[in-house]
């Protein structure tokens, strides 16, 4: 049985989370669960993390949240220019 856990997050900066997190993404090789990370507009980040079992989906969401909330702080670092020019 596979578990999912889905989670939208709706800021202006979506588009700079998506590309902070994707090289995450495509370089996950846990071989008991699976992230995706898509951008389903240009406001809202969608986060799917699939898993073989409840421990494995409770592993991996907690290091992707640690990601998103990481890279949402790291923003606050950022030249403004930096996000109006994605």
């Amino acid at each position: 049985m596979e578990h999912e856990a889905i989670f939208w997050f709706t800021d202006a900066r979506a588009k700079t989370l998506f590309c902070a997190l994707d090289p995450e993404v495509s370089e996950e090789l846990n071989p008991r669960s699976h992230a995706e990370c898509t951008l389903e507009d240009p406001r809202t980040l969608v986060l799917k993390v699939r898993a073989r079992d409840i421990p494995a989906l409770r592993a991996s969401l907690n290091m992707w949240l640690r990601l998103v909330n990481v890279a949402d702080e790291m923003q606050a670092f950022a030249p403004r220019e930096t996000e109006e020019r994605s």
